[in-house]
């Protein structure tokens, strides 16, 4: 049975989540990398960037969450709101971590990922533009799909409603 408390819990409860798990992702690949104090230097350099890429990850989740568990209205399909939190995820993932990708190919050249890493490192601001891009397009069809479900069960019930 859902209840008011787990419609509010659980949508919270898993942004949440999804913002400590991308940003603990974020600082476990760059402090095993580098080191913790060059990751939180990272972090305070990139945090116009990150700080929404973060959140915006969690909001993300957090719609999902009410999507999945039809917290708030019965919603027939979640359409490709699955696919888009993963796409935004992993987008946002990469791109927080290709900032510093080229010192772990500098730790390892045998593995040809120099060219790679390199790559990464010179365009890490655009990949993490094309991260948030990703997760506020996710956002913008999750609402979607949940303004469209409210207003179909909204026409649906409104004649049981009026009876009453």
């Amino acid at each position: 049975m859902i209840t008011r408390r787990s419609r509010i819990l659980w949508p919270i409860g898993a942004g949440l989540a999804g913002a400590i798990f991308l940003t603990a992702v974020y600082f476990g690949i760059v402090s095993l990398a580098e080191s913790p104090k060059h990751a939180a230097e990272l972090f305070w350099e990139d945090r116009f960037i990150v700080t929404p890429i973060v959140i915006g990850f969690g909001v993300q989740a957090a719609l999902y969450t009410i999507l999945k568990k039809r917290l708030y209205i019965p919603v027939n399909s979640s359409g490709p709101s699955g696919p888009l939190v993963g796409a935004g995820g992993t987008t946002s993932t990469v791109a927080m971590v290709a900032c510093c990708a080229h010192h772990v190919a500098d730790a390892l050249p045998v593995l040809g990922l120099t060219a790679a890493a390199a790559f990464l490192a010179q365009y890490r601001t655009a990949f993490m533009l094309v991260g948030l891009g990703t997760t506020a397009l996710g956002i913008a069809v999750m609402l979607i799909i949940l303004i469209k479900a409210r207003r179909d069960a909204t026409r649906h019930f409104a004649p049981v409603l009026e009876v009453q």
